[in-house]
């Protein structure tokens, strides 16, 4: 695990209420840094998948994805020797 110590300045309402809700607790703010990393990453999976579906790309099956990964898995082992 990581020990970050971070400085906020927030407006002295805002800094109150967070603090009344237990929201500056380093549990309650992992869970809020947690889920703002889970909805920015399924953001920007559906802008690639729209940006696929704008292109034309036709998804690859299971089959094909499973194949890909043998194959890049193959190579590496190759490379390595």
């Amino acid at each position: 695990m990581t020990t970050l110590d971070i400085k906020l300045s927030l407006p002295e309402p805002l800094a109150a209420e967070a603090a009344r809700l237990g929201l500056l607790e380093p549990e309650n703010l992992r869970a809020l840094l947690a889920d703002a990393v889970r909805t920015r990453r399924l953001a920007r999976l559906a802008e690639a998948r729209a940006r696929i579906a704008a292109a034309g790309i036709t998804p690859l099956s299971m089959e094909e994805i499973e194949a890909e990964i043998a194959a890049d898995r193959a190579e590496q082992r190759a490379t390595r020797g």
